[in-house]
């Protein structure tokens, strides 16, 4: 029996979308990315206009690592106006190569500490080599899953995460998670791509789903899921709502790029039915970016 087969359902959504984003690292040594390992669901974070437009400043970038930039996926910035004070101890939730770990030590400064979460060898390694270009020796991560994660309880002021917790497949787990390890008064920052009436096909794909569109939840179910799990003063701070063009780009990035010979043709034909598909659900898919707080 394969390894494949003796995986439970959500270990093997886990074992695509970790797939998916080996993939995608490994894409961004040539090509940069946008959320979620594409090329257009909120742009390149590489390109100034899409760093200022989902949330970063220029000048915020510009002192990171040319990879940890070109290499991050993410839908918006949870550190924006988030209140990150120095001494701090700062938690991020599918921490990729590492972008907002080095945004959050720029906070916490040298007293306090960052930890980052990731269940993909190849985002550790690359993470962990930004770490160790910008020198900081109290920012670190563990591998893990972010429904059982490799902190211990109540020993951490902000939980924070960038376009990851809509790939998990057991979300309340990761609720419930979130407020287990924040300290009492501590808060949390999340920004994240959530989805309403998705049509079926949309909710059945799997690229649909690593690429944080199929397995998005309501705003209203998230907001619900945390409440649940025991935080307070649940709220959306902000809302980016895709349209029309930004789906149907995305849509079109997620067609194999690896026809050739006398396939070639069939590339424009897919794309052509990927587009009108995606045209759907224009609308129904958008980055919010929540708060939350434990009580203290």
């Amino acid at each position: 029996m394969s390894k494949a087969a003796t995986l439970d359902p959500q270990d093997k959504v886990r074992a695509e979308v970790s797939k998916t984003y080996a993939r995608a690292i490994e894409r961004t040594k040539s090509d940069s990315a946008g959320c979620c390992g594409q090329t257009s669901c909120c742009g390149s974070k590489a390109e100034t206009a899409n760093v200022e437009s989902i949330g970063y400043s220029v000048d915020e970038v510009a002192a990171l690592p040319a990879d940890a930039v070109v290499s991050s996926f993410g839908c918006g910035n949870p550190l924006a106006f988030s209140g990150v004070k120095e001494g701090e101890t700062v938690l991020d939730l599918g921490s990729g190569a590492g972008m907002d770990l080095l945004i959050a030590r720029t906070r916490v400064g040298e007293s306090g500490r960052v930890i980052g979460i990731d269940m993909t060898d190849a985002m550790i390694a690359r993470a962990r080599m930004n770490i160790a270009a910008k020198g900081y020796t109290n920012v670190e991560v563990r591998k893990g899953i972010i429904e059982k994660m490799p902190v211990d309880s109540g020993t951490v002021d902000w939980v924070i995460s960038n376009c990851v917790i809509n790939l998990s497949p057991d979300k309340p787990r990761v609720f419930a998670e979130i407020a287990r390890v924040l300290k009492p008064g501590g808060q949390m920052s999340v920004s994240d791509i959530v989805a309403k009436d998705l049509p079926w096909w949309a909710r059945r794909s799997m690229a649909m789903y690593a690429s944080c569109v199929g397995g998005a939840i309501s705003e209203e179910a998230y907001i619900a899921g945390l409440q649940q799990a025991g935080l307070t003063n649940v709220r959306v701070k902000e809302r980016q709502i895709y349209d029309r063009d930004q789906i149907d780009a995305f849509a079109k990035s997620m067609v194999p790029k690896f026809v050739t010979g006398p396939l070639r043709p069939l590339q424009g034909i897919v794309t052509r039915i990927v587009s009108r598909y995606a045209a759907k659900i224009a609308g129904k898919v958008w980055s919010a970016k929540f708060v939350a707080e434990k009580e203290g």
